[in-house]
């Protein structure tokens, strides 16, 4: 089997399986959410290793796999430890656009420091408001965690806009998480609203990192006499 035909075939394992994950939510089908649940990020880093994508993408995709396994477990040393896995991906993700270098060309037509203004004001703005209802040994770790996964939906602009999608998806699946924590009134089915942005954000993010690792790549093999010549293509590990 090509390596083409392999990342096909687990790109569309991954959206049967987010359908089945989604569908088992909204219908109460708990054996099947839970049995669905761990395999959705290994299936998705499975695709990015056959499209030669980074090994950080999959890294990064691989941790947020341990998250969500160790958020079903239950528990608050659990949530924590998932929490945790959680991050290093976010860190992951982080490594992966500092690479990228400068924002591109679309990006810097943005007034960056507004835009970082922004969230930062987004990050304060919510760990404020949910503060005062959280448990006091839940307040440092969500705050921190909060902080890095906002730098990470930040950061993602490097990597083109369906990856910025994907970060503003992640952060607000999260926020209706720690929302959920705080006891903050809930949307209609809220587990399915999480992992629906969930995994959106999951698939944008691997999809606008694969772009702009792909986009150079090509360019690197351009006719010896053209511009491309000089480009530079990015570090894959």
């Amino acid at each position: 089997m090509s390596r083409g035909t392999a990342a096909r075939a687990l790109l569309g394992a991954f959206g049967l399986l987010s359908a089945v994950h989604l569908g088992a939510l909204l219908a109460g089908a708990g054996a099947v959410e839970v049995a669905t649940k761990p395999v959705l990020m290994p299936v998705l880093a499975a695709y990015v290793l056959a499209r030669r994508g980074p090994v950080l993408l999959a890294a990064a995709l691989l941790f947020g796999c341990g998250g969500d396994t160790l958020l079903q477990v239950g528990g608050d040393t659990a949530f924590l430890v998932g929490m945790g896995s959680f991050a290093a991906g976010h860190i992951c993700y982080l490594v992966l656009f500092v690479r990228r270098g400068a924002a591109p060309e679309w990006g810097r037509r943005w007034p960056l420091a507004a835009v970082a203004a922004a969230y930062t004001v987004a990050w304060f703005g919510t760990v404020a408001l949910l503060w005062p209802a959280l448990a006091a040994d839940l307040r440092g770790p969500v705050a921190g965690y909060s902080l890095l996964l906002t730098a990470m939906a930040y950061g993602a602009l490097r990597a083109g806009p369906r990856a910025l999608l994907g970060g503003l998806l992640f952060l607000a699946s999260d926020t209706l998480i720690a929302s959920g924590l705080a006891h903050w009134p809930q949307p209609p089915a809220p587990q399915f609203c999480i992992m629906a942005g969930y995994l959106a954000a999951q698939w944008l993010l691997a999809d606008g990192v694969l772009r702009t690792t792909a986009a150079p790549a090509a360019a690197g093999t351009a006719a010896p006499d053209g511009p491309a010549r000089r480009a530079v293509v990015p570090d894959r590990t």
